[in-house]
């Protein structure tokens, strides 16, 4: 499984920021946002294109239109803290919706929620904040795969080794886009030194 860290500066200091527990949430989402829209560039600099031309006011210009039309997917609830940015910088989106619940006992998830348009012949991106044990994304995968989705990629705030792991057993192709690559999982499965909850501390329910 492709894993791609990003040695972006921006990115860097928005991760400081959104590790720092004294965060209060508003600035949380301003600097999630930073965060995924600079990974968001990463993530589509490979997307197909057409090669055409545009009348400018002054002459005839080459131009470029993006070719084909993206699946943007959260994973509930903290991915929708992801999907802002790709709304608003992709020209051709549409959305999906996977909701996974995760056991406190075991860390494992179950699906609740699965709403996937049309995938065929589009490009599935999933977004995920936290990847950790790697079992949700890989069943969020498995429901993208099974819908007619091709070469999905991912993003994800922070992945820790033993998610990585996980994916590139089930699903080696695809390319994984993140902030950081952490240390490890504790005993409850959070990724150390990770960022704590990041619904909770998106959405403010924390506590």
């Amino acid at each position: 499984m492709p894993l791609k860290v990003s040695n972006h500066p921006l990115v860097a200091d928005s991760l400081r920021g959104l590790r720092e527990r004294s965060t209060p949430p508003e600035e949380f989402r301003v600097l999630a946002r930073k965060l995924i829209t600079l990974l968001l560039y990463e993530a589509t600099a490979d997307l197909e294109v057409r090669h055409g031309t545009v009348q400018t006011p002054l002459a005839e210009a080459a131009a470029i239109s993006v070719e084909r039309e993206v699946v943007a997917i959260p994973v509930l609830r903290a991915g929708l803290g992801l999907l802002g940015p790709v709304l608003e910088l992709l020209p051709r989106v549409s959305v999906g919706y996977i909701g996974l619940e995760r056991d406190e006992e075991t860390a494992v998830a179950r699906i609740y929620y699965n709403k996937l348009p049309h995938l065929v012949g589009k490009v599935p991106l999933l977004l995920d904040p936290m990847l950790a044990t790697g079992g949700s994304a890989a069943q969020a995968l498995d429901l993208i795969k099974e819908a007619g989705g091709r070469n999905p990629r991912m993003i994800c705030v922070v992945a820790a080794p033993e998610g990585v792991k996980v994916l590139e057993e089930r699903h080696p192709e695809v390319m994984v886009y993140t902030a950081a690559l952490d240390e490890r999982l504790n005993d409850k499965a959070y990724i150390v030194p990770g960022l704590g909850d990041f619904g909770d501390r998106l959405f403010g329910t924390s506590g």
